[in-house]
Parts: structure tokens; sequence; C-alpha cells
């Protein structure tokens, strides 16, 4: 039986450095994922998860189970990723080359070559959207869409009441959609499980 996050938590507050390798094991992918997704480059989600997970390291002695590990440790990433943000502010690019390595689903079977290319077309312009986004907005979808997490987890990893990550993700899918329809994509309602961006 796998140990629970808690119980990893609380080896590691003991001692157990090997338990923060479970950890980092079970979290890294989705994490890096979740960055990969706000940041729009691979270099980046990769710096900023290292970050994420070295701050992590650093600090889970003084942990105190308040909220659940994941949720602190993805407070911790995109706090990181809005401090790159702010750096970056005006020169933020995404890059469209980019390989869907990090949570991209492997292609179904049959596809042509075109098919595949057009594919990647629609995850750059998706990509690309979702980068001219408001932070807040982005994160949210990011949240729900990508990782697949509740509303409830979403508010407690962003610390704001369950209405704010509704309305967000409202507002951040409709931003989504008309960015995307001036693009000349229509039907574009269910563009992020469908892109796999």
């Amino acid at each position: 039986m796998t140990p629970s996050d808690e119980r990893l938590v609380e080896a590691f507050q003991a001692g157990d450095l090997a338990a923060f390798d479970l950890l980092v094991l079970r979290w890294e992918r989705k994490v890096q994922g979740t960055v990969y997704r706000v940041l729009g480059t691979e270099e980046d989600a990769r710096d900023v998860t290292q970050e994420a997970f070295l701050k992590a390291f650093r600090s889970l002695h003084g942990f105190k189970g308040e909220a659940r590990f994941s949720s602190w440790l993805y407070q911790i990433a995109l706090n990181l990723c809005r401090d790159r943000l702010r750096r970056k502010r005006g020169r933020a690019f995404v890059s469209l080359d980019s390989v869907e390595e990090d949570g991209g689903l492997p292609a179904p079977a049959g596809l042509s070559p075109y098919d595949l290319a057009e594919r990647g077309v629609l995850c750059g312009l998706v990509r690309g959207a979702l980068a001219e986004l408001p932070d807040e907005q982005r994160e949210v979808i990011v949240l729900k869409e990508y990782q697949e997490l509740t509303f409830a987890e979403i508010a407690e990893i962003l610390d704001v009441p369950l209405s704010t990550v509704k309305t967000r993700l409202y507002r951040g899918l409709v931003g989504l959609r008309g960015r995307l329809e001036r693009q000349g994509l229509r039907g574009a309602a269910a563009v992020p499980g469908t892109a796999q961006a």
C-alpha cells in the first residue's frame, strides 16, 4: 500500500529524507504540467518546478498540515509562476514550437501527418490564447481543465472563495473562446479538453 502524502510529510519531518523523494516522484509531473501551461515554455517549467520543490524541501519542516500537501505545493509553484511572469512582463512570449512532452496525450492511432500537424497548430493557438489571459484566469483554467481539480481544491490552492474560482473560470473560458474565434476558430467551447495544449 502506498503511503499518503500526509504520512510521507510526517516521515520527512521525522528525519526520513527519502520520503521527500517519494513526494517528488508523485507530484513532479503534475506540477511541471501546470507550470508549463501557465508559463508557456518547457525551460521555464523545468526551472520553476525545480525551484518549487527546492522551496518545498526547505519549508516542509514548518508545514502544519492546515491544507493538503498538494494544495500547498501548487501554491508554491503558482507563486513562483507569478513572480516569473512579473519579471517577464513586457517580453512575454509563448513557444509555438514546443513539443507536448508533459501532460499531453499520445496521438490517436490512424491520424495522418496532416492531422497531426493540424493538431499541433491548434495546440499552439490554444497556448497562445491562454497566455494572453489575465494570470488569475489562466491559473484557474489550467488547474480545472488540465489538472482536473475540483472547484474546492482550486479555492484552497489559490486561497480564494469558491465563487471567485467559478467566476474566474467562466470569464477565462469566455476570454479564451473570444481570442480563438478572432483567430478564425469556431466552436471552441471545449477547447482546453480537446486541444491537449
